[in-house]
């Protein structure tokens, strides 16, 4: 395993952690500053706007510059919004830190896929994206339990210097273990948009925000699922919550060994799983034993979908898969906030706690149906060249090229 993979992974440790611990640090944020639980709250609609918003705005500006130098740019960028969330005077500098932070998600991670890809053979691939997002799934185990312990214990700002210090260590290891990789020769910024033209490219990315999706509808709010319907008590809440880490951590495994050798097939059956978990968890919420399975399966289905599709944004992107692969990674908090909105929905709605589980199921299920198109339509043989059109290019292998 190039050493490389090693440094992104400890980078995509610091971001993991830092995007999520904050659920558990909401309490005494909100306490002190004196302002409301939901009000607290925009400090995680702020993140994931930022990553969607960061993801392609700082791909498209780094176009000029060595994938390495960037991914050193966006891990400096990372330091600083942690250290301005450390030392915060006030909510909305608070605030401000995290949009700092977030801005360098989307584009750490898809301009890391790429420089994972690279560092391998090609049938490889998707196994060092995975090593890569490893990190990621490791947060969610590890980072965040800790994170929010040491919140608990000795201050929320201690964990965010410590995230802040994270970064520094990612950062020295790229600039030392990961080589220079100059931008490839005649990438441009249209060059780079032309691969949305792609449909394949468009589905994928679909894809990524309705499977995903799924799975935050069910995650989002597993708190009172667990604690109003399953009977675990708020403490129980966190080890639930590493479970489900821990079936990402597997997932992504999962989803990192059989991408290279079959892609599709893996998204069929992960999708499929999925949509039949959520579907069923309304259920299985009612017994303790069962909703943990249930949480693990989640999160193991769900990731299993990460490293796949993210190299199938990278195949279909061809030569321009800088900004594909970054707004992808956008595409997975899109999806975030948009299950995460619509099981606000039901909920309010008057269908309770476990209704955001069909949403989930719809979601996934959704995803599948675009599997089974993007495929379909990669069989369908080329179409044939009309009169019109061979006549034209017969016509410009005739026409001499002036220049």
């Amino acid at each position: 395993m190039p050493l490389a993979l090693i440094a992104l992974a400890v980078g995509a440790f610091g971001i993991g952690t830092t995007e999520f611990v904050i659920m558990g640090l909401l309490p005494e944020i909100a306490a002190d500053y004196g302002v409301t639980i939901p009000t607290a709250g925009l400090l995680v609609t702020g993140y994931a706007l930022g990553v969607v918003i960061g993801a392609p705005v700082l791909t498209v500006l780094g176009n000029k510059v060595s994938r390495k130098r960037m991914l050193m740019v966006l891990m400096g960028l990372f330091v600083l919004g942690n250290v301005v969330s450390a030392l915060a005077p006030s909510f909305g500098v608070m605030l401000a830190g995290r949009v700092v932070a977030s801005l360098a998600h989307g584009s750490f991670f898809g301009i890391g896929s790429v420089v994972a890809a690279g560092l391998v053979a090609p049938d490889k691939k998707a196994g060092a994206i995975a090593t890569m997002f490893t990190g990621l799934t490791i947060a969610n185990i590890v980072g965040v339990p800790l994170g929010t312990f040491i919140g608990q214990a000795v201050g929320w700002r201690t964990t965010f210097a410590v995230v802040a210090a994270l970064g520094v260590v990612g950062l020295l290891g790229i600039a030392r273990l990961v080589p220079a990789m100059p931008r490839p020769e005649g990438a441009r910024l249209r060059g780079e948009l032309t691969a949305f033209r792609n449909p394949q490219v468009l589905l994928a990315m679909a894809m990524t925000v309705l499977g995903f999706g799924g799975v935050f509808a069910a995650i989002t709010y597993i708190a009172p699922m667990m604690t109003e319907v399953t009977g675990y008590s708020e403490g129980a809440v966190t080890w639930l919550l590493v479970l489900f880490g821990v079936g990402m951590f597997l997932g992504n495994l999962l989803g990192g060994r059989y991408a290279d050798r079959a892609l599709m097939p893996l998204l069929y059956a992960t999708l499929g799983g999925l949509a039949v978990v959520l579907a069923l968890f309304p259920v299985l919420a009612h017994d303790k034993i069962l909703a943990a399975v249930a949480i693990l399966l989640v999160g193991a289905l769900g990731f299993a979908t990460v490293p796949p599709l993210q190299k199938r944004v990278l195949d279909q992107a061809h030569g321009a898969p800088t900004l594909a692969s970054a707004v992808n990674i956008g595409a997975f908090n899109l999806g975030n906030a948009l299950a995460a909105w619509l099981g606000g929905l039901v909920i309010a709605a008057g269908f309770g706690y476990t209704s955001p589980n069909w949403v989930g199921a719809a979601l996934a299920a959704a995803a599948l149906g675009l599997a089974f198109w993007s495929a379909a339509l990669e069989r369908r043989p080329p179409a044939a060249p009309t009169a019109d059109t061979a006549d034209g290019d017969a016509a410009a292998v005739r026409t001499p090229v002036l220049h």
